[in-house]
């Protein structure tokens, strides 16, 4: 038992180091940031800045709380995206399978369950580093233009930063099992990145979509993840904004940037928001129990067929 858990600590450092030390898979797992960061610079900003000098009117607001908002609104899209994005840039698996590192692991005496889990945990752990680090710089940011979290909002944010990039590792990995080619994940990963902060409310708030757009994102897991950074981050803006706003314009503030979420005529409070992204998580573990093991019977007879053969 020592003897396993000590190679599938060297296999996870292994597939840990290879993913750092590719400099381009490195920088496409960066790539949604980098879009965000873009898209905030340039355009975002401005817009969220109007609709709230919008609802405000003649009042006077702060500056500072404006920036809070915003800022945490922006944090919150870049690490729910990151979750997920990284999850799916970050895997090892498909190179192993291009390189034909796989075959010379199947002849080695370790176990085959003992290597999907160190793929696994792999891209599980350098998901987390990297959007350990986005949280790191987003708190710098935040310290800079306003910053409104308390402890447990921190905590509760690396809480979730945990569960999602498990949804996320889970996901990544049931596709990668499917997959043996560098332009199936090139253009995966690219897919993902393009279109996920879409679906699930990072790029634009959930609130400005359409009605239809609406009901698809009450049944995308990611969509509950990134309203759950909504309230870490902007639950104590918030409530500085109610000391100085009338209770109607704060509602009006919090339904437009996603702090409030209804769907299908339901309030959804934060609580419900984890509960539903960890019991997704859930099911996405089990079904990639179950395929894991339908792989490794489908090798084991491949193995058996072939010892006949000889």
């Amino acid at each position: 038992m020592k003897s396993e858990l000590k190679k599938l600590m060297y296999f996870t450092v292994r597939n840990i180091k290879i993913y750092f030390k590719d400099k381009f898979t490195f920088f496409v797992s960066l790539i949604t940031p980098l879009i965000l960061l873009i898209l905030f610079v340039t355009f975002l900003k401005s817009v969220y800045e109007d609709t709230i000098l919008n609802i405000v009117g003649s009042l006077t607001l702060d500056k500072k709380l404006i920036d809070g908002l915003i800022g945490g609104w922006l944090i919150s899209s870049v690490l729910a995206t990151s979750c997920i994005t990284v999850a799916f840039c970050s895997g090892i698996t498909v190179l192993d399978k291009i390189n034909k590192v796989n075959f010379d692991f199947a002849v080695c005496p370790v176990k085959k369950t003992t290597l999907q889990i160190g793929y696994v945990l792999a891209n599980l752990v350098a998901t987390i580093i990297i959007c350990l680090v986005l949280l790191v710089i987003g708190l710098i940011y935040l310290a800079v233009v306003g910053f409104y979290l308390t402890f447990t909002d921190i905590l509760l944010a690396v809480v979730n930063i945990v569960v999602t990039a498990l949804f996320g590792t889970l996901l990544a990995n049931i596709v990668w099992s499917f997959t043996n080619s560098q332009g199936a994940v090139s253009g995966v990963c690219t897919l993902v990145s393009a279109m996920y902060g879409f679906i699930c409310g990072a790029y634009m708030p959930i609130n400005m979509m359409g009605d239809a757009m609406k009901s698809v994102t009450a049944f995308i897991p990611g969509t509950y993840s990134t309203l759950f950074f909504r309230q870490n981050f902007m639950n104590k803006v918030i409530s500085e904004m109610g000391n100085v706003l009338p209770e109607q314009m704060v509602d009006a503030i919090s339904e437009s940037f996603d702090f409030k979420y209804v769907v299908f005529g339901n309030e959804i409070k934060p609580l419900s928001m984890f509960v539903i992204l960890f019991s997704c998580t859930l099911i996405v573990l089990s079904v990639f129990i179950v395929i894991a093991a339908l792989n490794l019977n489908k090798k084991e007879k491949l193995i058996k067929a072939k010892q006949k053969k000889n």
